[in-house]
């Protein structure tokens, strides 16, 4: 990324725009990778309690991954079908 700066004042929104969701989309991103591998985690412990729960969390974090744009609902799909599968296999 170049360093140069806007000179419109649209230009300049943008750039702000930009900046703050890229850093909303790292969040999301980050909170989806977390509640991915701590659902893995419960799974090799076979924490049947858990499970249930934590699925939820990763289902809700891939949908709004993919209502933001940040994945692909076909990604998503595919995750939560081999996740299910993991869970049925307890």
């Amino acid at each position: 990324m170049s360093q140069r700066m806007a000179n419109h004042k649209s230009a300049k929104k943008r750039t702000r725009q930009t900046l703050k969701r890229r850093a909303i989309n790292i969040q999301v991103l980050s909170q989806l990778k977390t509640n991915i591998s701590k659902f893995t985690e419960l799974i090799k412990a076979k924490n049947k309690e858990e499970i249930g729960k934590s699925f939820s969390l990763v289902n809700s974090s891939l949908a709004k991954a993919t209502k933001r744009g940040l994945i692909k609902r076909q990604y998503m799909s595919k995750k939560l079908s081999s996740l299910s599968k993991k869970t049925n296999n307890i």
